[in-house]
């Protein structure tokens, strides 16, 4: 797994890669300073994930999140930041960030970057609790308009609970080929491109 740290304090950027590295199984092929690097860098180096702060000059680390995924909507971008502001964790999902931890919960770090890297979405407790309540502002919504089935009904839940393909296959005794064509299927009927995107449809509109 490769890995690029976006962090605008440049101790910080170095104590993590040191970290990281230390677990022989992530390499980070670059430290940068600001979210414009960070874009940049994509482009050249295309990670596996972008672990990335939010507060950096020049441009955030969700101008650059949102940059980097309109020009690549498979990329993985992880957020490790102190700040846990409700503006900033519904803008990080609606982007497509694929996780948000805070930099307080140290030792989880290297498990969220695994977790990632597998393909689910990782979010810290303290920003799971508030998930709900941030986006179940919204009325519901008839599925049947969108054409969802009762399987894809649960498929999303499993989705936004950060089940894996795998996970999700295992519970509903499927296929994970199966699951997988079944998300994609999903995703074009609600017009979505990300699977955190999938989470927020349910948060907002099926709770």
């Amino acid at each position: 797994m490769t890995i690029i740290i976006v962090d605008d304090d440049k101790l910080v950027g170095i104590s993590l890669k040191t970290i990281i590295e230390a677990s022989g199984e992530i390499t980070v092929t670059a430290v940068v300073c600001c979210g414009a690097d960070a874009v940049r860098l994509y482009d050249e180096l295309r990670p596996d994930i972008v672990l990335m702060d939010i507060r950096m000059e020049e441009m955030t680390g969700l101008d650059a999140g949102e940059k980097i995924l309109a020009a690549h909507p498979e990329a993985k971008i992880l957020y490790l930041t102190t700040f846990s502001d409700d503006d900033y964790i519904i803008r990080a999902l609606k982007i497509g960030a694929r996780g948000y931890i805070l930099k307080q919960d140290f030792e989880s770090i290297i498990p969220a970057l695994k977790a990632v890297y597998a393909g689910q979405s990782v979010f810290g407790e303290d920003i799971v609790a508030k998930i709900p309540g941030l986006l179940s502002r919204n009325q519901k919504v008839d599925l049947n308009d969108y054409g969802i089935t009762d399987k894809e009904t649960e498929i999303i839940r499993l989705i936004a609970e950060g089940l894996s393909n795998r996970e999700i296959a295992e519970t509903l005794y499927l296929g994970e080929g199966t699951v997988r064509n079944a998300v994609s299927v999903i995703m074009d009927k609600l017009g979505l491109k990300r699977r955190t995107q999938l989470a927020i449809f349910y948060y907002k509109h099926m709770q």
